[in-house]
């Protein structure tokens, strides 16, 4: 047995407590957990000082760096998000439906957790105690193996997390992180068949690829953000100038910041210069339109409206209509996010209808797209797929349903 498969089955081993252990000693576990992260604060920043250091000198951009940086404030968030999962309601047990067949045969749906959680997840430490909190909640293990530029981070963070469990008297192997962050690790861990339940991917194009390629385990897709705000004829202007720098700048590196601005071209004259000037820092790219009204505006290609940019960077275009407007989403949008500005019902409800993606938003920034803006207490990952789960992965989407059926003697004929 390879050290990754000791690791699985120590995961498994513990998901068969977790699954049936009570809401509150999950609950203290949790509790625990926070304290004991926040007691730990220099600990785990001095760990991930560390991380920072060698991303900073390897040329690491910005934004990507402060995807890694943790401080004591974000360390305070991670324990409150802990302690959001712990008051939330468990879902575990809860009767989904039920019913009575004519034989006298009484089936319900229940709730129960999937098993063990496998997450791949990239530059983003804080993920260690999301997924860790939200797995432990939903009565699953959580199986992590993050990346080598968070790993010092996420010792430090899986360590703490470990010793709270099991001070609350949980198994510490609730949590188990991998620790070699190789390439040929990272493709053995997608294919732990018989270890890893359901598999969930953060991270960008290059592990989405790895995979689709590689995966022997069932898996949930945590996609590309290529996500729009379009500015409908009908909107607000000042409202959408808000939403719109809000959803690029406010934090640009995150799968559900805006990538693209639609604008219809009744309104573009007028917004888009206001929206230039208050987009600073941004470099815009557009299409024609959008080049003839902004100075100094690059030129767009389709790869750039294609494209996830995580930076300060954005894709603009001035479109008829908003038959136009869907139509540039549903040729280049990732299914993650999409958003309208519009004072028009009909249109906000054309928008949401017509509009393919996991959330769609009206009226607001594509930033609330997020397990704990939703009421989550935090997320595992926000699916851009369809089977299972769709949009930001709570407590309710890491688990299945069983079938109950209770009879008093009946037999097939």
């Amino acid at each position: 047995m390879t050290a990754l498969e000791e690791s699985g089955r120590r995961a498994q081993a513990a998901s068969r407590e977790l699954a049936r252990a009570s809401t509150a000693d999950k609950d203290a576990a949790l509790r625990a957990g926070a304290d004991l992260l926040v007691q730990r604060t220099d600990d785990v920043l001095a760990a991930n000082q560390v991380d920072v250091a060698r991303a900073v000198e390897s040329g690491t951009t910005a934004t990507v760096v402060d995807r890694l940086r943790l401080d004591a404030g974000r360390v305070e968030a991670m324990a409150a998000g802990l302690r959001q999962v712990a008051a939330l309601a468990d879902p575990v047990g809860e009767v989904v439906d039920g019913w009575t067949r004519p034989n006298g045969l009484r089936i319900t749906r229940v709730r129960v957790p999937l098993g063990v959680i496998g997450i791949i997840y990239e530059n983003r430490p804080n993920v260690t105690s999301d997924a860790a909190g939200l797995c432990l909640k939903s009565g699953n293990a959580a199986f992590l193996r993050g990346s080598s530029a968070a790993i010092s981070s996420n010792i430090a963070i899986a360590a703490v997390l470990r010793e709270g469990f099991a001070k609350a008297g949980l198994p510490e192997d609730s949590l188990v992180l991998v620790e070699d962050t190789s390439r040929e690790s990272a493709t053995r861990f997608m294919q732990l068949r018989g270890l890893i339940d359901c598999l969930v991917p953060r991270g960008g194009a290059s592990l989405i690829a790895a995979i689709l390629e590689h995966a022997t385990v069932p898996y949930v897709i945590d996609g590309d953000g290529n996500c729009h705000v379009y500015v409908d004829a009908a909107a607000d202007l000042d409202m959408a100038l808000a939403i719109v720098v809000n959803a690029k700048t406010q934090r640009p590196s995150v799968c559900n910041a805006a990538e693209s601005l639609l604008v219809h071209e009744a309104v573009a004259a007028e917004f888009l210069p206001r929206a230039a000037a208050a987009l600073d820092g941004v470099s815009l790219v557009g299409d024609s339109t959008a080049r003839a009204l902004v100075a100094g505006m690059g030129e767009a290609t389709d790869d750039d409206f294609a494209t996830e940019f995580l930076d300060l960077k954005m894709s603009v275009a001035v479109v008829p209509s908003l038959d136009a407007a869907m139509d540039h989403i549903r040729r280049f949008g990732s299914g993650h996010t999409e958003a309208i500005v519009t004072g028009n019902l009909s249109a906000a409800r054309r928008f949401t209808t017509e509009v393919d993606a996991a959330a769609v938003v009206v009226n607001a920034s594509t930033r609330f797209t997020d397990g704990e803006q939703f009421g989550f207490g935090a997320e595992i990952g926000i699916s851009t797929q369809k089977l299972h789960a769709r949009g930001p992965m709570g407590l309710r989407e890491l688990t299945t349903v069983k079938y109950v059926v209770e009879g008093d003697g009946q037999v097939r004929g």
